[in-house]
């Protein structure tokens, strides 16, 4: 096919839809009725039109579809990493921000040269366009890095089902509020993610009913220089708490044997003694209540340190606060910064770690453990009180603070006693 064809062909099928869409609905109707003779009449016009004509009469109709399309002022990056954003619209200009690949931006307007002004989360700069993607080439790109969310409404608690049917097991019972990210939306059903399932690394799905869900697109947008630098002082501070933890790990460790070492010492020295003499001891009524204080400020110090790896990524068999973790290695790496050592994995901690509680006693630094529809633990997450959990979600998410019912609660288990 020669370019005038493609050309030809192009701006048939053009103007015909062009053509249609001006016309009212019973206008559309007749157009439809006759299309036969309708394309037989514009192909002939086409014939004797110069491939100048075509062009120009391809690029109206281009300009008139992507004028009605959802994503006419919005622009994907394209770049391989990031573009970045400048003050004005020259590459001497100075950076204000950077738009990572498959970020979105709002196009404000196009400038010659092939410059655009965009507005992408609180950056407003100029970009070059052969960076984005805008309109409809756009649509791709935004069904590929969007994230989308199902959040629970009209009812109080969801069923997830194993398969898209009323008829299909109940996989876990959500409620009324959370969010979850979506994998994929079918006419009458949406496939979430419950938790990446830790024995195989997988996504541990289910689906509910579009009529108990509320769907939004969440973009990401550009990051400024100034949250650039926020992000990387956050990250620092908590490599460095990390780094402080463990420092602080040791030299705990080496007081309590060299403590040891004192006692043993004592107690030999106390044997050589004569017991004739005889003293009196008194236990202090509140020695019970002062523990029980005790443990409540440990617990509270381990939530408030694992609250500062929020944001990080999920990686499963990950053991990294930093670097990535899975749920288990999640928790278990926050435990053994303070002293205490559990199991590795999720269904292992379910049955061993510490001991186990009720959910009206649960207290923050509790671990409560979820299962999949066979009953078996495939995630844990640590409690932070007032209702909220911090844990590893997923590779989507990473590490995030949700609703501590945000799936049916298998068990509870108590490190900190």
């Amino acid at each position: 096919m020669n370019i005038r064809m493609a050309v030809k062909m192009a701006a048939l099928i053009g103007m015909t839809v062009l053509a249609v869409s001006r016309q009212t609905a019973d206008a559309k109707a007749d157009t439809l009725v006759s299309a036969e003779c309708g394309i037989a009449g514009i192909s002939e016009i086409l014939d004797s039109t110069s491939e100048k004509a075509l062009k120009s009469a391809y690029d109206e109709v281009k300009r008139y579809i992507d004028s009605k399309s959802p994503y006419n002022n919005i622009g994907i990056s394209k770049a391989d990493s990031y573009v970045n954003i400048r003050k004005q619209p020259s590459t001497d200009s100075e950076i204000v921000g950077k738009l990572y690949r498959g970020s979105a931006a709002k196009i404000l307007e196009t400038l010659p040269g092939d410059w655009a002004k965009i507005e992408s989360g609180d950056v407003v700069g100029y970009i070059a366009t052969n960076y984005l993607a805008i309109g409809e080439s756009a649509k791709d790109m935004v069904e590929k890095y969007a994230t989308k969310y199902a959040k629970v409404v009209n009812t109080m608690t969801l069923r997830v089902r194993e398969q898209p049917s009323t008829e299909s097991r109940t996989l876990d019972l959500i409620p009324l509020g959370e969010e979850y990210v979506v994998v994929k939306e079918y006419d009458d059903w949406v496939e979430i993610v419950l938790a990446t399932d830790e024995g195989t690394g997988n996504e541990f799905t289910g689906f509910i009913s579009k009529d108990y869900a509320e769907i939004r697109v969440e973009f990401q947008y550009a990051i400024s220089v100034e949250e650039e630098l926020r992000r990387k002082r956050l990250q620092e501070e908590a490599e460095r708490a990390e780094a402080e933890r463990k420092r602080k790990l040791a030299q705990e460790e080496a007081e309590r044997k060299e403590a040891a070492r004192k006692a043993a010492e004592a107690a030999k020295a106390s044997q050589s003694k004569s017991n004739s003499g005889s003293g009196s001891s008194s236990s202090s009524s509140s020695s019970s209540s002062s523990s029980s204080s005790s443990a409540d400020k440990k617990r509270q110090e381990v939530v408030n340190y694992a609250l500062k790896f929020v944001g990080n990524p999920y990686k499963w068999g990950g053991e990294s606060l930093t670097k990535g973790a899975d749920c288990s290695g999640f928790v278990q790496t926050i435990y053994k910064d303070f002293g205490y050592s559990i199991p590795r994995v999720s269904r292992d901690q379910a049955k061993s770690a510490g001991i186990k509680v009720s959910e009206s006693d649960l207290k923050p630094g509790d671990l409560i453990f979820y299962a999949n529809n066979k009953g078996v633990v495939n995630h844990v997450a640590m409690y932070i009180g007032n209702g909220k959990i911090v844990h590893a979600a997923n590779r989507r998410q990473g590490i995030i603070v949700s609703n501590y019912k945000y799936r049916k609660i298998h068990s509870i288990r108590r490190i900190i006693k």
